[in-house]
């Protein structure tokens, strides 16, 4: 098996498990001024589960580096890494205890400075996270307020409040976790006496940090320079929604709150005075060459607070969780695509499409698994791609993954998980090793197999490895391969606009469930989001589908299969 990458302009033939010597770029990345971001297809490397490098069944940097030539090959512009950072691991690396550290778990510091420098070689971006708005309890800072005393200044760099109750017993306001429970927690002082409480909006060893303290600004413009001195292209925002709280801390006055993230806005996310601290962080981007971005994760309650974050002078991008959540319905498609488009033209940004991460199922999962969610997962993705905009890509959907929904309790990790009410709500099955080639698990993931990965892959992950399908133009991976290749070459994909056609101008009756848009010049996106077939007038010469669609250019009409999409070049 071989793969063939391409590289402003260099070509090369290499297995995909061996790092490679590649040309360096005609034009060095941090030297351009084009927006490369605004149509860039951008893939999520979950660190611990996309390679491991050292054998020892955790995915790390060295892992990554070693299949670059891969994400070449596969047609991407850039790869967003999750945190590598040092850290306890209470929260798969989300809890950083020093951002300027390499947790030894996943290599180091001279690895992370290879693996970018090698990244630009073969001609691929790198974006990394950053996480703002807490720490770890491991952090140094709150180690020392833990270990001050209540007025003392080493505890006004988090959030520590005296609770409610005769006594202090009771949490200070209603707030919740966004992983279930309460989201203060009660530390003992130093003579052991019930002390003040503390806010965590997620796990209690992830302590939210206090955005209105002068040292916790300037600690984190430090954070971004240190990374953007060694060359990184951008960073991923992690809750960029929550760093200010509202005055006071108020009730939100209601439970089930973590049912209402993205509806409605809560007293500690989506405020207001965030967009200040994005403000200035763009400010620091823009002094580095190379268009360096800035993405942001953020759940608002609408597109149209949303598109606040990428204003001229904030952020780039940020990740579109309306579309990622929309049923593959046509009218509801349809709606999101369109407020999407409205809302980030107001501010003149583009739009990012993404239809999984490492926080939620799988997408083959979501839209009902085995033959029909996988057909419906390749339909949207062709979909997605077409779209105009950037688009993100979480690792494995290309070779059709499914959410594993039978990991052992034993080595289920995810503190989500673990905090939650029924035990339901976890995201280890989205993160399971990836499967590179080989018959047994853990599939190439480990040099040679040497161990066990550090969650088990299931039996039937044989058939998708990236070894079987690779020379499958009919795969999912084929698929996809062709679809990022055709998407650099045609002229009307990435930025731009869309439009709508009039029904009649490709229907021959009735088609509740068609979408069909243009991009200009020439190109026609059809798909039949339905359970029948739709037969249509042809709209041009056929260039990709995502089932196998009889089209023969001597018709002029073409049967749209169910749950489908195709890409055409207009007449």
């Amino acid at each position: 098996m071989t793969v063939t990458g391409h590289a402003q302009g260099a070509t090369r033939t290499q297995s995909p498990g061996k790092p490679a010597t590649v040309p360096a770029p005609a034009t060095a990345f941090h030297g351009e001024t084009t927006p490369w971001w605004r149509d860039a297809v951008i893939y999520q490397v979950y660190i611990r589960s996309f390679a491991d490098g050292n054998g020892d069944g955790v995915g790390d940097l060295l892992g990554i580096r070693t299949r670059l030539p891969y994400l070449r090959a596969l047609g991407v512009d850039a790869v967003w890494i999750t945190p590598f950072y040092a850290s306890p691991m209470a929260d798969g690396g989300y809890d950083v205890a020093e951002h300027r550290e390499v947790d030894p778990l996943f290599g180091t510091l001279g690895d992370a400075e290879a693996l970018i420098s090698e990244a630009h070689r073969h001609g691929i971006r790198i974006i990394v996270d950053i996480v703002p708005n807490h720490t770890s309890a491991a952090h140094r800072w709150f180690r020392e307020a833990v270990e001050a005393a209540p007025a003392d200044a080493a505890r006004e760099r988090y959030i520590f409040r005296e609770g409610r109750g005769e006594h202090g017993e009771l949490p200070p306001n209603d707030w919740e976790s966004v992983f279930g429970g309460p989201a203060w927690t009660r530390i003992a002082e130093r003579h052991g006496e019930p002390g003040e409480w503390y806010l965590h909006l997620f796990d209690p060893a992830q302590p939210d940090l206090n955005w209105w303290h002068p040292e916790v600004r300037a600690e984190h413009e430090q954070i971004l320079r240190f990374w953007l001195d060694r060359g990184v292209d951008g960073f991923r925002i992690d809750v960029a929604h929550g760093m200010i709280k509202a005055e006071g801390l108020p009730d939100a006055g209601f439970t089930n709150q973590i049912q209402m993230l993205g509806s409605t806005v809560l007293p500690y996310f989506d405020q207001d005075e965030v967009h200040e601290i994005h403000r200035r962080w763009r400010e620091i981007l823009d002094e580095y060459p190379g268009e360096r971005i800035a993405v942001a994760e953020a759940w608002a309650p609408s597109l149209e607070r949303l598109a606040a974050y990428v204003r001229p002078d904030e952020l780039h991008q940020a990740f579109n969780f309306h579309f990622l959540g929309t049923p593959w319905q046509r009218d509801e498609l349809r709606t999101v695509i369109d407020d999407s488009l409205r809302t980030s033209s107001l501010v003149g940004a583009p739009t990012t499409w993404v239809l999984s991460n490492h926080d939620i199922r799988r997408h083959v999962t979501r839209y009902g698994g085995g033959e029909s969610g996988l057909r419906r997962a390749r339909a949207a993705a062709l979909m997605m791609l077409a779209l105009p905009g950037s688009a993100y890509l979480y690792q494995g959907e290309e070779l059709g993954l499914e959410e594993v929904l039978d990991l052992p309790a034993e080595l289920l990790r995810d503190p989500q998980r673990l905090r939650s009410a029924d035990g339901s709500s976890g995201r280890d099955g989205c993160r399971v090793p990836l499967p590179w080639g080989g018959s047994e698990s853990p599939y190439n993931f480990t040099p040679m197999n040497i161990a066990n990965g550090w969650l088990p892959a299931p039996q039937q992950w044989r058939e998708k490895t990236v070894e079987a399908q690779w020379d499958d133009a009919a795969s999912t991976l084929g698929l996809y391969r062709r679809a990022l290749k055709l998407r650099r070459e045609l002229p009307a994909l990435g930025d731009g606009r869309l439009d709508w056609p009039e029904d009649t101008e490709v229907l021959l009756g009735d088609a509740e469930d068609l979408l069909v848009f243009h991009r200009a010049p020439g190109f026609v996106c059809t798909v039949n989001v339905g359970a029948k077939p739709v037969t249509i007038r042809r709209p041009g010469a056929l260039e990709i589908a995502s089932v196998d669609l009889d089209a023969p250019a001597s018709s002029d009409t073409v049967v749209l299969p169910p749950d489908s999409t195709a890409w055409w070049s207009a007449r």
